[in-house]
């Protein structure tokens, strides 16, 4: 074990040298200053999509966890906080949540963030390696962490919800992020395939993850996301590997607390297939955000974070509600 291991035992500190760890194109972003939308953007009419510039990271500490057959990047903001795990979409990684990490950390948060194997720093998946629940499971032991409230994005809200299956115990709250949750119904899995032509997985990611109001008036944004999914996948990311086949009478199941988010200009997980989850889980309130597409933490961030910490903190929202 190298002494940038976290290990089960021993004092989180005894591996790790604080650091202020920035998120990779963090200080790019800053420089290409994303907060001047284009001149046709201005004028009478009212735009939540005003660029925002990706902000200062808080200081975090970086490792890696061990896991069967390999290990996991980690990075935690550390300190007394309630924690908060950041599970990230599949164009993601460790790296993808520059604007979350700061806005929580400022409120409080233990923030924690990782990439799963075949991601930034992680380990190649194995053929006989375990779920990814488990190796989520592997990061909150190492870490020390007890309880902690989820979030999950798009494939990493799969994970999420296997774990929030496989050990209902451990977590304070969930969040799922523009994520159809793993769900494997018939009917369900054929209109997903419905929505999209055979051709669409080989547009740009970019394309099809970013919505269109956000490419419109923020090109060097979507330029800043498009490096983050070139460090996060050095070759095609991999599916997570699931412990469950989830149904909707599995979701049933589910008794935390849980947000949904949906993004008004998702090509994959439009409002109506997350209302369709939302029904089936007993604890669950939704949030549909205007003209925010699959990347709603990135396209976003501050009506996402203002939300986020609002569900953390206990809030529920009503049924119908809009950002």
């Amino acid at each position: 074990m190298s002494g940038s291991e976290y290990s089960k035992g021993a004092p989180r500190r005894a591996f790790l040298k604080r650091a202020t760890v920035a998120t990779a194109v963090a200080a790019p972003v800053g420089a290409m200053a994303l907060g001047a939308p284009p001149a046709a953007a201005a004028g009478r009419f009212a735009d939540p999509l005003v660029p925002e510039p990706v902000p200062q990271q808080s200081p975090s500490s970086d490792g890696f966890v061990e896991v069967p057959g390999g290990r996991l990047y980690v990075r935690d903001t550390g300190g007394t906080g309630t924690p908060v795990v950041f599970d990230h979409a599949g164009t993601g990684s460790a790296l993808a949540w520059p604007y979350q990490q700061p806005a929580l950390a400022r409120a409080g948060y233990r923030v924690i963030t990782y990439s799963r194997r075949g991601y930034y720093r992680s380990s190649d998946p194995a053929p006989d390696q375990q779920p990814s629940s488990e190796d989520l499971l592997a990061v909150a032991d190492q870490l020390g962490l007890k309880r902690f409230h989820l979030v999950g994005a798009a494939f990493g809200g799969f994970v999420a919800t296997d774990f929030a299956l496989s050990y209902p115990g451990r977590l304070l709250s969930l969040v799922s992020v523009n994520s159809q949750m793993g769900v494997q119904e018939p009917g369900f899995t054929d209109i997903l395939t419905r929505l999209l032509p055979q051709a669409f997985s080989g547009l740009p990611d970019s394309f099809r993850e970013v919505g269109a109001p956000y490419r419109a008036v923020n090109p060097q944004g979507v330029q800043a996301w498009e490096e983050i999914a070139r460090q996060s996948r050095p070759g095609a990311g991999p599916w997570p590997t699931l412990r469950h086949r989830i149904t909707f009478d599995l979701l049933e199941t589910i008794g935390v607390r849980t947000l949904l988010t949906a993004g008004a200009a998702d090509l994959f997980m439009p409002p109506p297939l997350v209302r369709m989850v939302a029904g089936h889980l007993p604890n669950a309130s939704v949030l549909t955000f205007a003209e925010a597409g699959h990347s709603l933490p990135w396209e976003r961030p501050s009506a996402f974070n203002q939300k986020l910490l609002q569900f953390l903190a206990g809030a529920r929202f009503p049924e119908g509600s809009h950002c």
